[in-house]
């Protein structure tokens, strides 16, 4: 609040839990394999996702969630302004790699 000033509140709409993943795993390695047979200078590694997904919902069950979206997007590729937005894309390159990442995935399970 320090840099809102002394006038500013602050009040939570909306709160759930927090969802963390064991890392790594049998299935990130699956996503190592598949990333380095198709790009070997690929690496995976765990990031915080700030926003919401449905992994909330399978972790009250007991399942574990990974997000994996393998594209390889071209230097200088404004990634934030082109997903989930108004006319969200991706190149076609990128979506023919992570096609090719995805089988060899699916291999790996």
């Amino acid at each position: 609040m320090k840099l809102a000033g002394p006038d500013a509140t602050c009040e939570v709409f909306y709160r759930d839990i927090a969802v963390e993943t064991e890392f790594p795993t049998s299935l990130t390695h699956a996503m190592a394999a598949s990333l380095a047979r198709n790009d070997p200078r690929s690496d995976v590694i765990p990031y915080l996702l700030p926003a919401g997904t449905d992994a909330k919902h399978f972790s009250r069950l007991g399942i574990a969630c990974y997000g994996f979206a393998p594209l390889r997007l071209p230097d200088g590729f404004d990634f934030p302004s082109a997903f989930h937005g108004v006319d969200e894309r991706v190149p076609i390159d990128a979506l023919r790699f992570g096609t090719r990442v995805l089988d060899d995935f699916f291999d790996y399970c």
